[in-house]
This record gives C-alpha cells, sequence and structure tokens, in this order.
C-alpha cells in the first residue's frame, strides 16, 4: 500500500492535539502544522514524535494548502486537533487507497457536544472538504474561513462510511470564542460588501431557522438550540463587524468630538 501523510492543523490545542496524534498512529507520517502556538501545542506535538511545521497564518485556505506541501508521502489523511480517526476509519482508509477507486474521499464526522452525540443540526454526516486524498489532486481554496476546495482529478469524489469523531468545544466558553474569530474572518469574504445591520439580523435570523427547522436542530435537544443561536451569532457579528468597519473612521470622529468637549 502506498504511503500515507497525516496533518493536523492546530493553534492553542496543549489539550487536545496528543489524542488526535494518537488516532493516526497508523499513518506512516504525522505532520503538525501549528501557527505559533503560544502554550505547549508544538512541544507535545514534537515529544509524541509528530513533525512539527511552523506556518504563519494567512487564513485557513493558505493554511491548509501549506500544511499539504509539507506532506511527504503520496496520500494525505487531514484531521483537526478536536477530531478523533476511529480504527474503523484506519481501516476503511487502507482499503479506499489499496483499491484506488478515487483520488479523493470524503469522510463522515460524527459530533459531540453538551454531553452528547448530535444527529442532526446539520453536523451529521457533516462532510466538509475531502479529508483523504492523493496528493496534487486537490488544493484549497485562499479563503480565510469555511475554505472550499478544487479538485484536479478526473474521477469524482468517494465516501467513505466510517466516521471520524469530532469533539468541537470543551465548554461554551470555546464556543463563543470560535464564534469571534470566524465571525472576523469572515468579515473579508467578497459577498460581505455593502453589509447593513438590517443584513446582520435577517441573515443571522436565517442561519438559526435553517439549522433549528430545516436541518432539525430541535431534535438535538437544548444542544440543538445552542447550535442554531452559534450560527445566529457568527453569522449576525460577521456582518455587524464588517458595517462597524465600513464606517469606523466617522464613527472614530464623532467619539473624538464628544470626547473634546
Amino acid at each position: 500500500m502506498e504511503k500515507v501523510s497525516a496533518y493536523i492543523i492546530a493553534y492553542n490545542e496543549e489539550h487536545k492535539i496528543a489524542p488526535a496524534i494518537e488516532s493516526v498512529r497508523w499513518a506512516d507520517e504525522i505532520v503538525v502544522a501549528d501557527s505559533h502556538s503560544t502554550d505547549r501545542t508544538a512541544q507535545i506535538a514534537a515529544d509524541l514524535g509528530a513533525r512539527v511545521v511552523q506556518i504563519e497564518f494567512k487564513g485557513f485556505g493558505a493554511l491548509r494548502n501549506e500544511a499539504v506541501a509539507a506532506c511527504q508521502h503520496p496520500w494525505i489523511f487531514s484531521l483537526d486537533a478536536d477530531e478523533r480517526c476511529t480504527r474503523d476509519t484506519a481501516d476503511e482508509v487502507r482499503r479506499a487507497i489499496a483499491s484506488d477507486a478515487h483520488d479523493l474521499h470524503f469522510v463522515p464526522r460524527r459530533n459531540f457536544f453538551l454531553g452528547r452525540e448530535i444527529r442532526h443540526s446539520g453536523w451529521y454526516p457533516n462532510y466538509r472538504q475531502p479529508q483523504l486524498f492523493r496528493k496534487g489532486k486537490m488544493s484549497y481554496e485562499p479563503s480565510q474561513v469555511h475554505e472550499g476546495f478544487i479538485s484536479h482529478s478526473d474521477r469524482p469524489p468517494g465516501h467513505l462510511r466510517q466516521p471520524i469523531w469530532q469533539l468541537p468545544y470543551k465548554n461554551l466558553e470555546e464556543l463563543l470564542a470560535k464564534v469571534n474569530r470566524y465571525s472576523s474572518l469572515g468579515t473579508r469574504k467578497p459577498r460581505q460588501a455593502g453589509s447593513t445591520m438590517a443584513k446582520a439580523f435577517t441573515h443571522g435570523g436565517w442561519a438559526f431557522v435553517k439549522h433549528y427547522v430545516f436541518k432539525r436542530g430541535a431534535l438535538d435537544g437544548w444542544a440543538g438550540f445552542v447550535i442554531a443561536l452559534s450560527y445566529f451569532e457568527v453569522t449576525f457579528y460577521r456582518y455587524a463587524k464588517t458595517y462597524e468597519g465600513l464606517h469606523a473612521r466617522a464613527w472614530a470622529q464623532q467619539w473624538d468630538r464628544i470626547t473634546d468637549r
């Protein structure tokens, strides 16, 4: 079987990086793409035998492309620090590589939040970009956040059946921190041009309804409500922060006039 590089992106993940690395011990190489963490993330990864590469954060798309470039083997398996690859998934990865039927493979994710497995809310099977792919057959769009992918293969992608596990938030404080960070990164997207507070509310409200009603988040109990609310918040503040930026200079001048009185 051809060799596999597993890469893990991380920033200040000292409490999550070790189990993530342990879950991909089956890979021939483990690369931790660290963005100059200020905690012990890089040291823990190095102590566990991972090869740590430091990459300045210029957005998640660019980060992932540089992480892939640092990998040495023909197949790439992508993992985030809050994800865990199960033994069943690892076995299926090996079978998929041996069959060579596809160059790209989507991998389902089982999410756990507020003490329960999330089966709805758009969080299952929760495919994102392909997480198993042949090097050179896929690249990431250079987006700040929620990066898409570009296929360079003439074959359709495959879909694995065995899920990896994701534990996205240790507590609500982590959730709020991610809402704040992702809403700020999202202001740099071209579609945010012309943001208004009215758009912030209507787009945020739709995000809540979409996840709580149409993606059946209500069936996930209070966890589903919090998830839908987080989508409202990240969307609302993405538009609101963009609006704030568009008017920052005028507001600063007004503030100066007030404080000079």
